[in-house]
């Protein structure tokens, strides 16, 4: 998938097609600074979206820097950077 950009719309899909979601949280809400413990959202969950994003989007995340990014926010951030060195190539 050739895209642009990663967006958190994108991220919030992903995690609910891999892990679903707990019915107190808001996925809507403003939830890009919230770690993802408070989101319910458990490593193997995170596991789980990482391997969605990594097919979905033809790129490889590196596991310390996917452990690192623990909100919304730097996830997505660490998959743009992936996607901008993708299409540098």
């Amino acid at each position: 998938m050739a895209a642009t950009e990663f967006t958190l719309s994108d991220l919030r899909r992903i995690l609910l097609e891999a892990a679903g979601t707990d019915e107190t949280v808001d996925l809507d809400g403003d939830i890009a600074d919230l770690d993802f413990t408070d989101l319910g959202y458990e490593s193997l969950a995170l596991l789980e979206t990482a391997g969605r994003i990594e097919r979905t989007y033809d790129i490889s995340l590196d596991e310390d820097a996917l452990s690192d990014a623990g909100t919304p926010r730097a996830l997505i951030d660490l998959v743009n950077t992936h996607l901008s060195a993708a299409r540098a190539v």
